[in-house]
């Protein structure tokens, strides 16, 4: 009865296995095709992705709203559902999520062009990742918050933005290979910024914000103390990629913030649904001016 079945199932197994080697096969040649091109041709052909040069001009405003959940998992753990809305203008970027809950009702980003604020969670007391936001203010400036959702993607005009791309070709990232690109913005910038793409279809699918804090030596006379370093990281990741209207986007943003530091570690990560896509339509330019409190 064992041969039997091992007979049986023997041609569905060498066609499994020819499957693999050409979804193999195809991958290598994508990321062999990827690694020869220069970071700007990479660029080029992640815009295609997006839609064409006439469609991409054509969107001057957008306003996208969805789900968020957020789940802390360091102490105090919990999470929470609620409600996200993004908006861009040009180079104005803003991201707001509100949530039923009294210790942490909100999140509230915005960039007017000039400046930027993230808004008080509740009187007084910025998150972690509005904290996080705040001391590296680079994120939203540079337009690179929210990726391809916002009108402010600095890879949409690299002429204005200058930044300095580095090709850094294949990168395993949770198991899926990713072609990685580092950004550096012009003016320089103490977090290590890296930008992944499928190596098939050139999709923006994740950014990775690093920063470490070198350990202080504590020099008085009366104590000879050396602290930890200190280790931020922030993830965006973009998936479930679908048409609205003329322009492919990510229907689910994910954000990711890890700290480790000598005051101790903090771990959460928020997940946004996208369901409404509304483009062109007038934003008033007071949304972009975010108060603190």
């Amino acid at each position: 009865m064992h041969e039997v079945i091992v007979k049986y199932h023997y041609p569905r197994i060498l066609r499994l296995l020819r499957v693999t080697s050409l979804l193999a096969i195809s991958a290598a040649g994508g990321f062999a095709y990827a690694q020869k091109l220069t970071p700007q041709e990479v660029v080029a052909k992640h815009l295609d992705s997006v839609g064409s040069t006439k469609a991409r001009a054509a969107v001057t405003t957008r306003i996208i709203a969805g789900t968020s959940q957020v789940i802390f998992r360091t102490e105090p753990a919990g999470q929470a559902i609620g409600r996200a809305v993004l908006a861009s203008e040009g180079a104005k970027n803003l991201l707001g999520m509100s949530f039923p809950s009294p210790v942490y009702p909100r999140e509230q980003f915005g960039f007017n062009g000039t400046s930027f604020i993230a808004a008080f969670v509740t009187p007084g007391v910025r998150s972690v990742l509005g904290s996080f936001l705040m001391t590296n203010e680079i994120i939203f400036k540079q337009g690179l918050m929210g990726g391809v959702l916002s009108t402010a993607w600095p890879l949409s005009d690299l002429e204005a933005r200058n930044p300095q791309l580095e090709n850094l070709g294949a990168r395993k990232v949770d198991n899926q290979m990713l072609y990685a690109l580092r950004y550096t913005p012009r003016s320089g910038s103490e977090l290590k910024i890296t930008l992944f793409f499928d190596p098939e279809t050139f999709r923006h699918v994740r950014t990775e914000y690093e920063r470490v804090i070198p350990a202080q030596m504590d020099t008085r006379s009366y104590t000879n103390v050396q602290t930890r370093e200190s280790r931020y990281k922030m993830t965006e990741e973009f998936s479930l990629f679908k048409p609205e209207g003329e322009l492919t986007l990510p229907h689910i943003y994910s954000i990711k913030l890890s700290v480790d530091t000598q005051g101790g570690t903090f771990l959460a990560d928020w997940t946004i649904k996208l369901t409404q896509f509304s483009f062109n339509e007038k934003i008033d330019q007071n949304s972009f001016s975010v108060s603190a409190n």
